[in-house]
């Protein structure tokens, strides 16, 4: 583990390799798995701003998942994640004519510039593969690996692409600049290190 700033950034972060190859997965992380993506209040809070706009584009399962349960449970771990569609699909996963899943948060977002739009989905499903945890009083940051992104591990390996430079943009979303810059500098000491 590695210290940035009040964060325990886990070594996977920095040595593991990863791209996401959608031509492959199709974007199926939003429609696998036993729960919800983790959600803040304040994501929440974001979230229910755009449900009039939201609510037109999402599927009958997923508006009635809405009324019954709400926009999100606690997991048996308690923690709060968005609510799921028949034990696995996201409420705002949509598939379209060619089979690939995508978010309407995010399309919304990417469709959004004249309105100013700034969400663009819950930082957990921006930052996967990393997974945000708590370490006593800090943040950890650990690398969450899961079977359907094998086709992300060796394209992220095939580009030589680092876990911690693939999300950049997350990262530094949920960060800041100076962290970001600091993990980079750790990761090239770090490297300079393995390679003598």
């Amino acid at each position: 583990m590695f210290l940035i700033q009040n964060t325990l950034v886990s070594l996977d972060v920095l040595e593991k390799e990863f791209c996401c190859d959608l031509e492959t997965c199709r974007g199926c992380c939003c429609i696998e798995g036993d729960a919800g993506a983790p959600v803040t209040d304040e994501e929440l809070k974001q979230i229910k701003a755009l449900l009039p706009e939201l609510l037109p584009q999402m599927t009958k399962e997923a508006r009635e998942v809405l009324e019954t349960q709400g926009l999100s449970y606690l997991d048996p771990s308690g923690e709060q994640v968005l609510s799921i569609v028949n034990g696995k699909d996201c409420i705002f996963a949509r598939t379209d004519h060619r089979g690939w899943t995508y978010c309407l948060i995010e399309k919304y977002y990417n469709q959004s510039s004249i309105t100013n739009h700034q969400f663009i989905k819950p930082i957990s499903c921006h930052l996967y593969p990393i997974r945000l945890t708590r370490v006593g009083e800090m943040m950890g940051l650990e690398y969450h690996r899961w079977d359907i992104c094998h086709c992300a591990r060796m394209l992220g390996k095939k580009q030589h692409i680092p876990l911690y430079r693939f999300l950049r943009e997350p990262l530094i979303r949920r960060f800041g600049q100076a962290w970001y810059d600091e993990l980079c500098l750790t990761a090239e000491e770090w490297h300079k290190q393995m390679s003598k």
